[in-house]
């Protein structure tokens, strides 16, 4: 019998799609692995494929070409080196699952299949997977290894099952997407199933960004007891060794492992917004990026994620004024670029408001200047973005935040025009919040500057489109604080009107919020997609119809 085991926890950046790419980082992983004198390698959900793969896992030549790497990959173990397990989609009695396969001795010496298909927000797994069965101990070097996928930790049914039948430990490949609060719900789900097994526990996240989503890692080792026995740090790629000794109890206990720290609140945020944004422009090969600065607390914020996670290389800012801008705006714009140490363009959008004015004459005479004037403005904004865009390559960054969005604050071609929205899921409140955050502090692996990158009058002042004389954003909103207290109780809490206001609004306000939400579907429809920090952020995760004639929010 073994009685001593090194374990390596691979947490690394797929790519979906990118098989030859996502077999590189397993074998940079093992080779790490075998470094460190490790018996077994253990990497995340669907690794192979990158996750999450959506429909093009349906394809078959995707299938086979995935199948054929990983037996490759297994061959490649026939060296005497760390066995690999790692989840991949697998084809089996013409069905096709989410597998976890044990590479080991030059052949897969393993499969198992998840069990639990989360069909629910993000996820769409029943679409395109076939749910396994209760999976039975898979046996390693004198081990028994009690190995699921993700959604299978969620439930006890599989822990349960695989305890039953002589798991010695459990092992859980995950691809979980951050949620701003999903790390305490990771672990608490991983102390249940280690609190009714009595087993050990070894929980492997990938990292890394894939369009909406992004990927915090965090795994975690959790004794027996369920207290942490190694912790993987967030947002970074990494391949830890953990040293396992089997004990005169016959229990597997890890006896050396990482203790990194986690990054939690406003931190993990920012931190989710340089990642979906650095590996969004990375993977799609983007040379850069280009962002209209307003001089505003939102375009700044946006300028400072984009620096932090691309460099100021890569950054291009264009300030557009208009007869409305302020000059305030004008020195806010060219402070925030000056501190991030950006180049600012300035083109004005003066001319082009005039030639819009001359063509539009014959419709438009006899009638008051009002939103369609407005929206001239920030379609000319966008046309003028979009050019510098094709011209130099660079995608537009949208700047708009969740509270904008919510209640459809924002022009359709106009400032909704681009091809990532870095605050999409960020209420107004919390921009605040993160403005100042960056100023005191300088995010892991940022390539911007140190020290307060956000001059204080851009947060302080009163918000505004600039669009006509005089105006702010609460000409139309309530304050920002009870704008987003109320989306907070109908999007993030799906209450009813009289629960909102039982929360201390307003009823009318509450009635007001709510059609502005649902009448602005068709926007968010065609809005860019954007980093999901939130529970239920626009898109996937809450589905509602356009056309809608439910009015009744009682």
């Amino acid at each position: 019998m073994n009685n001593a085991l090194v374990i390596s926890i691979a947490q690394v950046n797929p790519t979906v799609g990118d098989i030859d790419g996502n077999l590189q980082l397993i074998r940079a992983a093992r080779t790490k692995a075998a470094a460190d004198g490790a018996d077994l390698v253990i990497s995340g959900e669907l690794v192979i494929a990158g996750y999450p793969p959506e429909d093009l896992v349906l394809k078959k030549a995707f299938q086979t070409r995935i199948e054929d790497a990983t037996r490759a990959l297994a061959a490649e173990t026939a060296d005497g080196g760390p066995a690999i397990l790692l989840g991949a989609p697998w084809r089996h009695d013409g069905k096709l699952y989410n597998a976890a396969l044990l590479l080991d001795a030059g052949t897969i010496a393993a499969v198992r299949f998840k069990c639990e298909l989360p069909n629910y927000g993000v996820f769409d797994e029943k679409r395109v997977f076939a749910a396994g069965p209760l999976p039975l101990p898979v046996a390693f070097r004198g081990s028994r290894l009690g190995v699921m996928v993700c959604e299978d930790m969620w439930y006890p049914a599989v822990s349960r099952s695989l305890a039953e039948n002589g798991a010695e430990m459990l092992v859980v490949l995950n691809g979980s997407p951050f949620e701003a609060a999903k790390p305490d719900a990771r672990l608490s789900m991983a102390s249940a199933r280690v609190a009714e097994t009595k087993l050990p526990l070894i929980y492997v996240n990938i990292v890394g960004g894939q369009d909406e989503l992004v990927f915090d890692g965090e795994s975690f080792v959790l004794d027996e007891r369920a207290h942490v026995a190694a912790q993987l740090p967030s947002w970074k790629s990494c391949v830890p060794a953990t040293r396992w000794k089997r004990g005169a109890d016959d229990r597997w206990r890890c006896e050396e492992g990482p203790h990194k720290e986690v990054a939690e609140g406003l931190e993990a945020v920012y931190l989710a917004m340089m990642t979906g944004l650095r590996d969004y422009v990375n993977k799609n090969s983007f040379h850069g990026v280009v962002i209209g600065l307003s001089g505003g607390i939102d375009s700044a914020l946006t300028a400072a994620v984009a620096v932090d996670a691309l460099g100021p290389d890569r950054v291009r800012c264009v300030m557009m004024p208009s007869p409305y801008t302020s000059p305030e705006s004008l020195e806010d714009a060219a402070a925030v670029a000056r501190r991030l140490r950006v180049k600012l363009e300035t083109v004005g959008i003066e001319p082009v408001m005039k030639v819009f004015d001359q063509v539009l004459d014959p419709v438009f005479k006899g009638t008051a200047p009002g939103v369609a004037e407005e929206n001239i403005q920030a379609r000319a904004r966008a046309m003028i973005l979009m050019a510098i865009s094709n011209k130099h390559g660079l995608m537009l960054v949208t700047t708009g935040n969740k509270s904008e969005m919510s209640v459809g604050y924002a022009t359709l071609y106009g400032d909704m025009c681009g091809g990532y929205s870095v605050l999409k899921d960020v209420y107004k409140t919390t921009v605040f919040g993160l403005a100042r955050w960056r100023n005191e502090n300088s995010p892991m692996g940022a390539k911007g500057p140190k020290g307060d990158v956000i001059p204080e009058r851009v947060i302080t002042k009163k918000p505004s489109a600039e669009l006509k004389p005089g105006q702010t954003d609460q000409d139309t909103l309530p304050p920002y604080e009870e704008l987003d207290g109320i989306l907070q109780c109908l999007i993030e809490d799906e209450m009813s009107r009289a629960e909102t206001v039982a929360r201390g609004f307003d009823s009318s306000t509450v009635q007001r919020i709510w059609r502005m939400l649902d009448r602005a579907e068709y926007k968010r429809r065609q809005a860019p997609p954007g980093v999901k920090i939130s529970l239920r952020a626009f898109g996937r995760d809450r589905r509602y119809p356009i056309t809608n004639g439910f009015t009744d929010l009682a």
